[in-house]
């Protein structure tokens, strides 16, 4: 378990690869039917028990003397496959939603959209280098918070998604979303029974850039 779990080809809970997926979307009847299934889970504000279903994979951090503390282990979270696939599309259009209604702040996406850690590296590397050509001196401040998304307020984001001016049953949605998950955890052959964990957002998702963003939205206007 633990030599495969790095590969992007691992299983999810719903044994679906994404070569898999690509090869059902290439049929029009069966994408219709995911977008039915996204716009009902929206309309209906509920997401699937199926879909909040994870496993949690303890592999061991590279390059450690000793592997004898917990601290030398991290936890993959694993989320099925079309669940992840629809998460992208809600990320994509929320973030669209919001940066048209000028909700982010500025400083939070500067009209790039950073994607991953890669985008981001271009783009601060652009902005850097657009600096040196005006002769500005540019400096960047990064900072990592332990256990950031599985510690946001699940009241707080609601109220925030609700004055971001969304939609009732997005919000509605995001209440739903963000609860009730459940995880078994994988370590070598080992494999652990059900535990209930509603941390609020969480590893892995899609849906945590953007709604972090937004958490830290009223922060950045402070």
């Amino acid at each position: 378990m633990i030599s495969n779990c790095n590969n992007l080809s691992t299983p999810r809970p719903d044994k679906l690869l994404w070569s898999h997926l690509k090869s059902i979307l290439k049929y029009n009847e069966c994408l219709i039917n995911i977008v039915n299934i996204t716009n009902a889970c929206i309309n209906l504000g509920y997401w699937l028990a199926h879909f909040k279903k994870l496993s949690t994979i303890v592999i061991p951090k590279p390059n450690k003397q000793s592997y004898d503390l917990p601290k030398s282990f991290r936890p993959i979270v694993l989320l099925n496959t079309l669940s992840k696939l629809i998460e992208k599309v809600i990320g994509k259009r929320l973030q669209f939603q919001v940066v048209a209604n000028d909700f982010i702040h500025p400083s939070q996406l500067r009209g790039l959209k950073f994607k991953s850690t890669i985008d981001t590296g271009i783009a601060l590397t652009y902005i850097i280098h657009l600096g040196w050509v005006k002769n500005i001196l540019s400096s960047t401040l990064a900072f990592d918070i332990a256990q950031f998304f599985p510690s946001l307020n699940h009241h707080l984001l609601m109220c925030i998604l609700q004055k971001a001016g969304l939609n009732i049953h997005i919000v509605n949605f995001f209440a739903n979303y963000l609860i009730n998950r459940k995880t078994n955890y994988f370590w070598n052959n080992f494999s652990s029974f059900i535990f209930d964990i509603n941390i609020e957002v969480g590893q892995g998702s899609a849906l945590s850039p953007i709604l972090s963003a937004l958490y830290l939205f009223p922060f950045l206007y402070i």
